[in-house]
């Protein structure tokens, strides 16, 4: 299983490359895009998914027998903190070509020192008087942002901060090449360099994913968050089979920055596609509101494992461990979106699929992030459970997590995509 997430990974360097990843595996699964701009005809039994700007996407499986139907959903994210490459990215001086960048996300930025880097995301070309846009991966070691010589910064060990102008500008070339990019970028997308309009870039990290440990029980990978949970969910979707009830599978870009996007969790892609799916399945509005209230919703972005060298900054009690199962993300403040029934309904769904299950909660002396769950609560109203994976060094370039817990959310998201939910709710 872990060989396949990180075949899954590797092929995923930015959340085009992720979506693009999914969807092949839809399609080779018997699933039919569908786009936004049509009118979608569907039919009981049918297989579909549609994307939103090539970074976020929603596939969706019709039960052949729905009729007093509700929603089984997850929800994932495709993004992972990285750098983007501005617009006008080549910095020129001192006999070096660098790159000129801004963060993405909440990076831990000391991890992308002095690793291997290259490019990935998508250009935006001409051709034949029409836009056209191309995912392209620069699939080579072609970065590296080098780190200081401690004989040249002796504070580097000592709560260094970073300057993310300076310090994390990766280094291209040397004897000053300013075209160098624009040739590596045209070969890649397969077109001249006159062609391309615009782009989205990303640093990616190059290291390679691994399991170790003296049993092999750890798993270490690029992107991990949450590219872990958005292949664990997928594999249960397309394994599962449900008559009785309409499964859904999403995965949504720019959670790292807040989801306030056309395409991310915040947005109307959720709430419109299952609306459009009960109209085109003949549906009126008031079944389709009826349908939610049957429904439920796992978020599944991956959570805090304890911390082997620092048990301190880990609640006393709700404290996952990696290889223990799929984590309940509780919060009195609401940062996540489970309640008591929804917890419960996702440990029954655990129970029944013969995986353990853990519990995340802050210290409640420190400030906890949100996550897919609360975000999407807001246009979309239904029992939701934010659960995640347990990981260590999150946002790191390079991740580690246990190496038995993506099989345990692919059997408790099968099993969630096989009951009728409607029978197990309060």
């Amino acid at each position: 299983m872990n060989r396949d997430l990180f075949d899954f990974i590797t092929a995923s360097p930015t959340s085009f490359h992720a979506v693009s990843t999914i969807s092949k595996r839809l399609t080779d699964a018997g699933f039919v895009p569908l786009s936004e701009g049509e009118i979608w005809k569907l039919n009981k039994g049918g297989k579909y998914y549609a994307t939103r700007n090539y970074s976020s996407i929603i596939a969706f499986n019709v039960g052949n027998e729905i009729s007093d139907f509700g929603f089984n959903i997850t929800a994932s994210h495709s993004d992972s903190p990285s750098f983007k490459l501005k617009e006008e990215p080549v910095l020129t001086s001192d006999q070096y070509t660098r790159l000129n960048t801004e963060r993405y996300g909440g990076a831990i930025l000391s991890t992308w020192f002095d690793r291997p880097l290259s490019i990935a995301g998508r250009v935006i070309v001409e051709r034949d008087g029409r836009l056209e846009s191309r995912l392209i991966n620069i699939d080579r070691d072609l970065l590296i942002i080098p780190n200081v010589s401690i004989h040249f910064n002796r504070d580097l060990n000592s709560g260094y901060k970073y300057n993310e102008q300076v310090d994390t500008l990766p280094l291209l070339a040397q004897r000053v090449k300013p075209e160098a990019l624009k040739k590596l970028i045209a070969e890649a997308a397969d077109t001249e360099t006159d062609n391309i309009l615009s782009h989205e870039l990303y640093l990616y990290c190059r290291s390679v994913p691994t399991v170790w440990g003296a049993e092999n029980e750890f798993i270490s990978a690029p992107r991990l968050d949450d590219l872990q949970c958005a292949f664990a969910t997928l594999m249960g979707f397309i394994n599962s089979e449900n008559s009785r009830s309409v499964n859904v599978y999403c995965c949504f870009d720019n959670e790292e920055v807040g989801s306030q996007t056309k395409q991310g969790a915040a947005s109307n892609f959720l709430a419109d596609t299952l609306y459009r799916i009960s109209n085109g399945l003949g549906y009126a509005k008031e079944e389709h509101l009826c349908a939610l209230s049957r429904s439920f919703m796992l978020s599944a972005d991956n959570a805090h494992a304890l911390h082997p060298n620092h048990p301190e900054l880990s609640d006393s009690v709700n404290r996952p461990v990696l290889n223990g199962g799929p984590a309940v993300k509780v919060n009195a403040a609401q940062s996540y979106a489970t309640d008591a029934p929804a917890s419960a309904l996702f440990r029954l769904i655990c129970k029944k699929a013969d995986v353990p299950a853990q519990v995340f909660a802050n210290r409640s002396d420190k400030r906890g992030g949100g996550t897919l769950g609360n975000i999407a609560a807001g246009s979309v109203s239904i029992t939701m459970a934010d659960i995640g994976l347990p990981q260590l060094a999150m946002h790191s370039a390079y991740e580690t997590a246990g190496g038995k817990d993506t099989e345990y959310l692919v059997r408790a998201s099968e099993k969630m995509y096989s009951v009728c939910i409607g029978d197990l709710m309060l």
